[in-house]
């Protein structure tokens, strides 16, 4: 029920009492979000006047309020036929205070500084920005939405499933009555996900309905919520291990963490996990754990899929940088496609926020004397170096501490050449690393430890680098040849020019250029015998991928003390990827993908940086390391990387899964699962469930499936749950990729992501996994 909408005529007692009940509403959930009588809470449910800035012309006055559910926004619109005037408070990525967005520095003055502040959405929703009439109104808007987007995000699963399912509830109760009719019920029930039939419809109401009055209300609404969200499965695994009084002890608790989690834990550590879940106060003074707490510890990161152990940074961040993975962005001052999308400060914070660690920078010269970044060749708009300067170093280390290496194409003029060199050092400062570390020319890589904080630049350089240490300054402008990427630009470009142009590089520059100067790349035996370990390649997706499957052992080897980037081929137009597992596979560090764009193989990206604290980094395998090891992922030997697993997964349910189409009130999925692995080539493969039809709710399964995995340090497992469509593809509902070393064995919840990778907040699947040695 929405207290602003299209308003039914009342009279002015009816319209008290409609208020009166609004005002109980945002009450019961505003205590839900235990923000109970919360000034800044009270200041957004009042709303207020904000003036919305589109351009310099376009800045008009609206009114803006939080709606009485806590978690939508609805503002006023002039647009006739705008049926939305809602946001949800579960889209908004972030609140920034002060002219912190292009538009806002664009067309306000810096007069208003304070006065400003800026909405910024998941996904591809434009950013919403806004200016207050006053300093404080805008301090009070940015503190209560960032009050309110933190309580969301710290609730529990019940408490998420409950402040959704009862808001539902609240969107079916079309007269505000808080009485539920039949009718209403299976109004409900469709905006849930759940379609009945009317027979079982019917059943539900008449079991709740107590009182005979023919509507559910009070206790008799709590009656129908416990029926709706009891869970069968749940029930099953807790009565076998509840011996206790049917209750888990201590001792219960331990040995269902023995037999079906399979951890090497104390009796100590599961009365902690009692301590931890349990809300009973009773039950947790007896060391015991009631179903409910049980269903606590299920749902939190000790009952999860993804092993807690890896959450934070755990792996050695002390070894020479070639030893990691590293998280790489391919055009990443895009929004949308290589094109005609715009260039954007905001795509590079969106990807640094991500916990990308190597950005590119296509450097051309722009009007005024100032370099200007965008696609070259294409229509895509221009944004100031400086100004992506300025937002790399904002938003650098927000996420992860350790280094950005800045990925320079570099398509300028000498004069602007000089300017790009001073932007990044006067703005960057001392973070900008402008020397070896150590005072002695270093043989090896300094690893991501040592390098916190810190920017690279990797980019054409005119001399070797121990010339930092002899003073040599004597080349002042030198042509080099272009970046292999730059060339290949020029290749898919209108202006195709001979593969090996040349361009003038100014010193101011070149002497940047530390730890990553680029090179041509000849061959492994060249590289070998010519290449200093600070010279890196950059391979175009087609040589990369050749390279991994017919020369993976030497690919591997290259890559032990020497970087790789690879990046997408220029006919990508759409800005769609590659698939980054074989070029893993092959030991390649920066394997450069365009984060703008959702699909499989940004998932496989995002679970591969999913731990170690998303910092970026990810320690190689060992066998990826060692100069002795003769390590191949295309045709397999033994070694210490054979570590064969068998994987015995059951898919077992799923809950809350959204809607897809939401514009059709009556669409309800019919959800099914599929379970892909990926890795070296004998690991690759994809099993799924059947569908079950019109429920999307509390689907069962009770699927079971076998896999065998070869090489598991290298494996990646991605979960995706589809809605099944006779007539067209399947729609994607959601989807979780983790590493398969990160896995945890038991019965598990696994989180589920949208198509951008944000988490769908009350959905899950659950399912049960055994992770044995192969036989």
């Amino acid at each position: 029920m929405s207290c602003i909408r299209k308003r039914p005529k009342r009279t002015k007692s009816e319209e008290v009492i409609y208020q009166e009940q609004c005002r109980k509403v945002a009450q019961e959930n505003g205590k839900r979000l235990g923000l109970e009588g919360d000034a800044d809470l009270q200041f957004l449910l009042s709303g207020g006047e904000l003036t919305k800035v589109k351009s310099n012309s376009w800045k008009k006055a609206r009114f803006y309020k939080l709606q009485e559910d806590c978690k939508t926004m609805w503002h006023e619109s002039k647009k006739t036929f705008k049926s939305t005037q809602t946001f949800s408070i579960d889209d908004i990525d972030s609140v920034r205070q002060g002219r912190q967005s292009e538009g806002l520095r664009k067309y306000t003055d810096a007069a208003v500084e304070d006065r400003c502040f800026s909405i910024i959405f998941k996904g591809r929703k434009k950013n919403l920005d806004l200016m207050a009439s006053n300093v404080e109104e805008a301090k009070r808007w940015v503190t209560g939405l960032e009050k309110i987007i933190h309580n969301l995000r710290s609730l529990n699963h019940q408490q998420k499933s409950e402040h959704w399912i009862f808001n539902c509830m609240r969107k079916a109760d079309k007269n505000a009555d808080n009485k539920m009719t039949i009718k209403e019920l299976k109004h409900f029930l469709r905006q849930i996900n759940i379609e009945v039939d009317d027979t079982y419809a019917a059943m539900l109401f008449k079991k709740c309905d107590k009182s005979n009055s023919g509507t559910l209300e009070g206790t008799e609404i709590k009656e129908f919520y416990d029926l709706l969200t009891c869970r069968e499965e749940i029930e099953v695994i807790y009565g076998k291990y509840a011996q206790t009084d049917s209750q888990m002890s201590d001792r219960d608790l331990l040995n269902f963490l023995l037999n079906e989690q399979r951890e090497s834990v104390s009796l100590e550590q599961a009365q902690k996990l009692i301590s931890k879940y349990e809300l009973d106060e009773t039950a947790k003074q007896k060391k015991r754990m009631t179903k409910d707490g049980f269903l606590m510890y299920l749902h939190h990161e000790d009952g999860a899929i993804f092993n807690p152990a890896h959450k934070g940074v755990y792996q050695d961040m002390t070894q020479p940088l070639s030893h990691y993975f590293i998280s790489s962005s391919h055009n990443t001052y895009l929004l949308e496609d290589q094109l005609k999308g715009p260039s954007s400060t905001e795509a590079y914070i969106k990807a640094l926020m991500k916990g990308c660690r190597c950005v590119e920078l296509d450097c051309w010269d722009g009007p005024n004397g100032e370099p200007v970044i965008y696609h070259g060749y294409t229509l895509t708009s221009k944004v100031l170096f400086k100004d992506v300067i300025k937002a790399i170093k904002e938003y650098a280390f927000k996420t992860s501490e350790y280094p950005v290496i800045l990925s320079l194409e570099n398509h300028c003029t000498l004069e602007q050449q000089k300017l790009m060199a001073q932007h990044m050092t006067t703005i960057l400062g001392s973070a900008l690393l402008t020397h070896p570390l150590g005072d002695q020319m270093p043989t090896n890589f300094p690893g991501p430890e040592e390098l916190k904080g810190r920017f690279l630049v990797k980019g054409k350089r005119l001399n070797k680098l121990d010339a930092a240490f002899n003073n040599n300054s004597m080349v002042e402008v030198d042509s080099v040849s272009e970046e292999d990427e730059a060339a290949d630009s020029k290749e898919n470009g209108q202006k195709a020019k001979a593969k090996k142009s040349k361009i003038k590089l100014a010193k101011e520059l070149s002497d940047l250029v530390i730890y990553c100067k680029s090179v041509h790349f000849s061959g492994f035996e060249h590289a070998r015998d010519n290449q200093a370990f600070y010279e890196m390649s950059s391979f175009k997706e087609s040589k990369a991928m050749n390279l991994a499957e017919t020369s993976a052992t030497a690919y591997i080897h290259h890559n032990m003390d020497k970087l790789s980037r690879t990046y997408p081929a220029g006919s990508r137009t759409d800005s769609s990827n590659y698939n980054p597992v074989p070029l893993w596979n092959a030991g390649c560090q920066i394997v450069a993908l365009n984060f703008q764009t959702p699909g499989k193989e940004m998932d496989l990206y995002q679970g591969r940086f999913l731990p170690n604290a998303q910092s970026g980094y990810i320690l190689k395998p060992e066998f990826q390391r060692d100069p002795a090891s003769q390590f191949d992922p295309v045709n397999l030997s033994k070694g210490s990387w054979l570590q064969k697993k068998t994987m015995h997964l059951m898919v077992i349910s799923a809950q809350q899964l959204p809607k897809i189409n939401k514009e059709k009130a009556k669409s309800i999925v019919d959800p099914l699962v599929r379970v892909e692995i990926y890795g070296v080539p004998a690991d690759n493969s994809s099993k799924e469930t059947g569908y079950i039809e019109n429920n999307g709710f509390n689907p069962m399964w009770n699927e079971t499936f076998q896999f065998t995995v070869h090489v598991p340090q290298l494996a990646m497992v991605r979960f995706v749950v589809e809605d099944y469509d006779t007539a067209s593809q399947n729609d994607l509902v959601g989807h979780y990729t983790l590493p398969f070393t990160s896995i945890q064995n038991g019965y598990r919840h696994i989180p589920l992501l949208t198509k951008n990778g944000d988490v769908i907040p009350s959905a899950g699947l659950f399912v049960h996994i055994m992770i044995l040695d192969a036989q």
